[in-house]
């Protein structure tokens, strides 16, 4: 008989330690976000399930877990993605003119995990840019995601760079790649050269150059001359060459960190519109951050809006980091004496960490180190240090 304390599978309880973590992660980078001006939003954890997944692709659909609303009958989910629902608060709730800047943090939900090691909740963290078409906002939020992971403390970091403008430009101008576009990223995404090569066969058989410019994609990925490559090989469609463009602005523009180009890393097709990145570092067994622009997702809520935006997982940040250390603390005795409760009240205004113990108490910390304590010198509470 399994005990009423277990949880389901890929959940997991948040102990002490790594929780003040995930917290403190939490408030620095929401501070950092608004050191740039982005504005806090705080959406609700269950909507009505067509305006959560509305301008999403079916896998969003398939990792939200879905429920009845008892008050009205209709089908609810837990939000499996922050994105779209800051989507929706610019285009239908605020609905200003300009730029807006929004950042969130809420826990979302997957009805599956992700991968082998993936939780299926997780405490997203992001932020979005409304309003501008330029590359312009594509790098400020690459800039934003960097040094969000730096500020946390990770500092080897590679940034891997897509446009998701140039494969879709392939696919458009081949009507039967059009109908296949599903089954070409899927093989896209597992640099599958013979299963592309299959393309070309058959009587759904896409044209010659669509066949040959996918083929070449999963091979375009190394250094800034990968783009330079691609000009040569790839046909000169123009979105494939608006794609390159953009490309080589925001890479001419970031001189910080360790570029790779993967013009193969497709993402979700139909839901990215242009420039696409993830940032790896030493430590998680995957892309730690993952962005992109998404232009004109909110037309389903009324107003087509430029957007581009990034999210991480604190917890699955946190995860990677060195354990939380311990914070100074001061033991204060028991009693109800109005100088010691006044001495406390003083010690926690000033910001100390004072921990008051019980008659008897023999408490275990794993958060606290007791390296001072509170003692009567000459009637009157002092802060000592504990030897």
């Amino acid at each position: 008989m399994k005990g009423n304390w277990l949880l389901p599978e890929s959940l997991a309880d948040m102990l002490p330690a790594e929780a003040r973590r995930i917290e403190e992660l939490r408030r620095q980078l929401l501070d950092l976000f608004r050191t740039y001006g982005f504005e806090l939003v705080a959406p609700p954890l269950v909507e009505y399930i067509d305006s959560l997944l509305s301008g999403t692709g079916s896998d969003l659909n398939l990792r939200t877990s879905k429920l009845v609303d008892q008050l009205s009958g209709r089908t609810l989910g837990v939000r499996a993605d922050m994105t779209p629902q800051v989507t929706r608060i610019d285009a239908h709730l605020l609905n200003r003119a300009g730029v807006t800047r929004l950042c969130y943090c809420g826990p979302v939900l997957h009805a599956r995990p992700a991968g082998l090691l993936s939780s299926r909740e997780l405490l997203q963290i992001g932020a979005e840019i409304f309003g501008h078409a330029g590359f312009e906002a594509d790098l400020e939020i690459i800039r934003l995601a960097l040094e969000s992971a730096r500020l946390a403390g990770v500092h080897t970091l590679r940034l891997d760079l897509c446009h998701a403008g140039l494969v879709r430009s392939l696919l458009e101008a081949d009507p039967e790649a059009q109908q296949r576009a599903d089954e070409i990223m899927a093989l896209l995404r597992d640099k599958d050269l013979p299963g592309l090569a299959e393309l070309g066969e058959g009587p759904h058989a896409l044209c010659k150059q669509t066949v040959q410019a996918l083929l070449w994609l999963p091979k375009l990925y190394g250094d800034h001359t990968v783009i330079a490559r691609a000009r040569e090989v790839l046909p000169a469609l123009p979105g494939v060459v608006s794609a390159l463009d953009t490309l080589a602005q925001v890479l001419g523009a970031l001189d910080d960190v360790s570029v790779g180009i993967d013009l193969a890393d497709v993402g979700t097709y139909g839901y990215h519109s242009g420039v696409t990145f993830s940032i790896y570092a030493d430590g998680w067994h995957d892309s730690l951050v993952q962005g992109g622009r998404y232009d004109n997702v909110s037309l389903a809520f009324g107003r087509a809006r430029p957007a581009t935006g990034f999210s991480l997982d604190l917890r699955k940040l946190a995860g990677g980091l060195l354990p939380a250390v311990p914070s100074p603390a001061i033991r204060a005795p028991a009693g109800q004496d109005p100088k010691l409760r006044a001495a406390i009240q003083a010690l926690r205004l000033a910001g100390d960490i004072v921990v008051q113990v019980f008659p008897g108490e023999q408490a275990t910390h794993d958060e606290f180190v007791f390296d001072r304590e509170l003692a009567l010198h000459s009637g009157q509470w002092k802060v000592q240090n504990v030897v």
